[in-house]
């Protein structure tokens, strides 16, 4: 893969007619200039709302598909754009989000501001284990699994405090 230090030359080879960068950078919500992996984060919400109609099953199936496939188009989008975790691509983020919200006792708005605020921050400041899979794995799950080990994270933590703390 060629890299770029050039994340104007980068962002201008995305095309969003394909399907692939499309995906990846969460239907655009990634190419917002201010903060596009919390921007990505907040484009997930109304897909993971749909999502929860669906029985638990069928929405944990989804997920794993959205992790198979997000690897690919990841991956993909990345070596286009001559980047490895360009800003932009943020179908990670939409994963994260999903894995999170799964932990959520109820879909009342405050479960669901906090899922985004504990994800957000463990997303940012990727503790261990987080920075270590940001660090030692490459490609396309790369770029997903820290998001993945985030949201497991978020998940146990959004848990645990809706066993021992009801909002």
């Amino acid at each position: 893969m060629i890299l770029t230090r050039d994340k104007d030359l980068a962002k201008s080879r995305l095309r969003l007619s394909n399907p692939w960068h499309l995906l990846a950078t969460g239907f655009g919500s990634g190419l917002f200039p201010w903060v596009p992996g919390t921007m990505g984060s907040l484009a997930s919400l109304p897909f993971w709302w749909l999502m929860t109609f669906l029985p638990q099953d069928i929405y944990s199936l989804l997920v794993m598909f959205g992790i198979s496939i997000g690897v690919y188009l990841c991956h993909r989008t990345a070596k286009d754009m001559g980047v490895h975790d360009h800003g932009s691509i943020v179908w990670d983020e939409f994963i994260g989000m999903w894995i999170t919200l799964m932990a959520i006792p109820t879909n009342s708005w405050q479960w669901v501001v906090a899922g985004f605020v504990i994800f957000r921050v463990l997303d940012m400041w990727k503790p261990w284990p987080i920075r270590w899979f940001d660090r030692n794995v490459h490609g396309g799950m790369g770029i997903m699994v820290d998001d993945i080990i985030a949201g497991i994270i978020s998940a146990a933590l959004l848990w645990f405090i809706g066993q021992h703390w009801p909002l």
